[in-house]
């Protein structure tokens, strides 16, 4: 049981992500999970808005991903996948071939998301490489976030990201302003005409085009036309680029699809998913390519694909993420998405007549608030968990993904909740 003495070790010692240790902001002690509420070890519970940054899909303590973890723990929890090889990855691998955009053939089990984009920049320098040509830089879009380590940092946006900080120790690359913001907003002619400019100008240095399909995730939760993808993949065979999608956090249902680009009729060359993979349970991604970025790689110099972690495919995690993929298909997950997003519009809009608000949108199981002025972190989760809920927000952005299976009730409590915070608000350059 977690007491004082363990919260002031925790402030002391512990670091918390993006919080500082010299003025660390609260944490509540969780003791346990169930469905879509979590319990406080004070004995609160709450409603999670966030399936624990949009991977737990399915909720906690989820009884088919429970037996699939300890089934696989009788047999084996970890064994190297250098010179050998194991069921969770083969019917992993098999299922994530099966549900993927067609081409994509090839499977690369990394572990973690940020991990799975290093591999996918490392496979396009390879394959680039191996075609004799010399290109390491990468086109990218502005407000785009690809992870925390040195690769996807390199991609994020250097201005409004979080790594501005790291300017001179990254790569430098290039990048275009994001697709005008909707949706259903119609494909901008100007916009395209300075994209085919941007990509004239800088292809020849470049080997990939890496992007998050429709949706910028922690860049901003910016949702864009899928029609743009068509366009970023017509160019990036015009000019011999690869195209990347980062569908980490937008993979497995969130946006109504199965994956956010997977409808738009423009396959990447290679694609990254992680955070929902495991329903929540285990850290794993995945990076998947095209036969031809994997055979060309293996007729280049090396002659192998140059990464190889440590927990590559372990048997634990791939086993939970079967079960994780068979729970999510044999369910109505289209449904569930359905009602979340008519729950989120419904429920949200209100937030719009508050003069602290910039804008509220909704796309599939993704619900944003977006403030004029940078949210008090530490003063809107108190106010969230007095009240029976867990929102995390960042910047400007009060945003919402719940698990899938959330009731109608908690659903409309974690709105109701957002929208009577931002109405007491008045933004910062008001009298």
């Amino acid at each position: 049981m977690i007491d004082s003495s363990d919260l002031d070790f925790d402030r002391r010692h512990l670091w918390h992500p993006y919080t500082s240790l010299a003025d660390p902001l609260p944490v509540y002690a969780v003791e346990s999970a169930n469905g879509y509420r979590l319990k406080l070890a004070d004995g609160r519970e709450l409603v999670d808005g966030m399936s624990s940054w949009w991977c737990a899909i399915h909720g906690y303590n989820v009884p088919e991903l429970n037996r699939a973890a300890t089934d696989q723990l009788a047999k084996m929890s970890h064994v190297m996948f250098g010179g050998l090889t194991h069921e969770p990855a083969i019917e992993l691998g098999r299922r994530l071939v099966e549900i993927t955009p067609d081409g994509l053939e090839r499977v690369f089990l990394a572990d973690s998301g940020s991990v799975s984009v290093e591999v996918a920049m490392k496979m396009a320098v390879q394959y680039q490489h191996a075609r004799g040509r010399s290109r390491t830089t990468f086109l990218t879009l502005r407000g785009g976030y690809h992870g925390d380590t040195t690769g996807p940092m390199s991609v994020c946006d250097p201005v409004t990201g979080m790594h501005q900080l790291f300017t001179g120790f990254l790569p430098k690359h290039e990048f275009y302003d994001r697709p005008p913001g909707g949706y259903d907003a119609p494909v901008a002619t100007a916009y395209l005409a300075g994209l085919k400019a941007f990509f004239a100008t800088h292809a020849d240095r470049a080997a990939a085009f890496i992007v998050e399909p429709v949706v910028q995730g922690a860049g901003g939760m910016h949702f864009y036309n899928p029609a743009y993808l068509r366009v970023f993949r017509e160019l990036c065979d015009r000019h011999g680029l690869l195209l990347i999608y980062d569908e980490i956090a937008t993979g497995f249902g969130r946006t109504g699809k199965l994956f956010a680009g997977g409808d738009a009729g423009a396959i990447p060359d290679i694609m990254t998913v992680g955070k929902a993979l495991t329903g929540g349970y285990l850290t794993l991604a995945a990076t998947l390519c095209t036969g031809e970025v994997a055979d060309t790689i293996g007729r280049g110099e090396a002659g192998v694909m140059m990464h190889g972690p440590t927990f590559m495919a372990n048997p634990l995690a791939c086993a939970v993420a079967v079960a994780s993929i068979d729970l999510l298909l044999r369910e109505d997950w289209q449904a569930r998405i359905h009602r979340i997003s008519r729950g989120l519009s419904l429920h949200l809009r209100p937030a719009a007549r508050s003069a602290a608000v910039k804008e509220v949108r909704v796309l599939g199981a993704i619900g944003v608030v977006e403030t004029r002025d940078a949210v008090d972190v530490a003063k809107f989760q108190a106010f969230c968990v007095e009240r029976g809920v867990w929102i995390r927000p960042f910047g400007r952005l009060i945003y919402l993904m719940p698990p899938y299976v959330i009731s109608d009730d908690a659903l409309e409590l974690l709105c109701t909740t957002v929208v009577k915070y931002v109405l007491a608000l008045q933004p910062e350059n008001d009298p």
